[in-house]
């Protein structure tokens, strides 16, 4: 092991959490397999745990806007998913209907909420992640290196008739609940759509990031900025209602426009909206997920616009 220190909880701060595995090469070459692919998640989530700073979120040293949860929370419960990704993908090579990925996701909660004693961590992620590792693994059963527009036809191709039909059902989850009653577009109809703000949104805003040479956290700061520009975040909704998300939104918006992480400057002015969101008990949950699947699509080297 490095000099780096690892605390009491066994979190590398300057790098991976040793219960994960080392880290892989930055980028996955040829066709990764389900293994490859699952592993590639799990790391990712924890890139995005590992962030900082990052509004009304949890870090490795903060809990953000919560009070119910923390770091040691998230490494329990991605220690508990450590192979679940690699199980979806492995059921979508084998071509698996929608139900059998929709049981294997409920399993996978059930994990997290009994390594976390109840607190939610990661269902958004075990959904977003686990159909994306699902797409990777048809992908990688027919030899085709995943690529970010692939991935997205892929999903749509084989599962997105039935997306469409759990989109239609009422969820009983608070944030399903806010996005129904504010009139915004949920997790399941984002899903249903081949989740455009990832795809249409994030990976571009990580793609030109990267273009401008921007260090790895200025970089992932920003696209978690776009996100949260965009997105109706149903967690933001549920806990800010829809003036606290509009309101995240404009924050996040102003901070991009005048330069982002990279200014001079630009670490403070993230810090700032931190404070404000915790002030508020704003937290966007949503596109902490959505800024674990950049990180897994780099991971993959699949982070493509087209």
């Amino acid at each position: 092991m490095s000099h780096e220190s690892v605390n009491r909880d066994g979190v590398n701060h300057a790098g991976t959490d040793p219960r994960l595995g080392a880290p892989p090469p930055t980028a996955c070459t040829g066709v990764p397999d389900s293994v490859a692919i699952g592993r590639a998640a799990c790391l990712a989530l924890y890139d995005e745990l590992a962030l900082s700073p990052k509004p009304g979120l949890v870090t490795l040293t903060d809990a953000g806007s919560h009070d119910d949860m923390d770091a040691r929370h998230f490494i329990g419960s991605l220690f508990a998913l450590r192979g679940y990704f690699t199980r979806i993908a492995r059921l979508g090579a084998e071509g698996a209907p929608f139900t059998a990925l929709e049981r294997c996701g409920i399993d996978a909660e059930a994990r997290m909420m009994a390594a976390t004693g109840g607190i939610n961590t990661h269902r958004g992620a075990i959904f977003l992640l686990g159909l994306l590792c699902a797409a990777a693994g048809a992908l990688a059963a027919e030899g085709r290196v995943a690529r970010a527009p692939e991935l997205r036809h892929t999903l749509l191709a084989r599962w997105g008739d039935a997306l469409a039909v759990r989109a239609q059902r009422p969820s009983t989850l608070p944030g399903g609940r806010a996005a129904r009653r504010h009139g915004l577009r949920s997790a399941g109809v984002e899903a249903a759509l081949g989740f455009p703000v990832l795809f249409e949104v994030a990976v571009p805003a990580a793609v030109d990031a990267q273009a401008r040479g921007l260090t790895r956290r200025d970089a992932r700061l920003d696209t978690l900025f776009a996100v949260i520009a965009t997105l109706d975040d149903s967690n933001l909704a549920h806990r800010g209602g829809l003036q606290g998300l509009r309101d995240a939104q404009q924050l996040a918006r102003g901070f991009l426009a005048d330069g982002g992480a990279a200014r001079p400057g630009g670490i403070a002015a993230a810090e700032a909206i931190g404070r404000e969101f915790v002030r508020r008990r704003l937290s966007p949950g949503g596109a902490a997920d959505m800024l674990g699947a950049v990180c897994w699509l780099q991971r993959l080297g699949a982070l493509s616009p087209g």
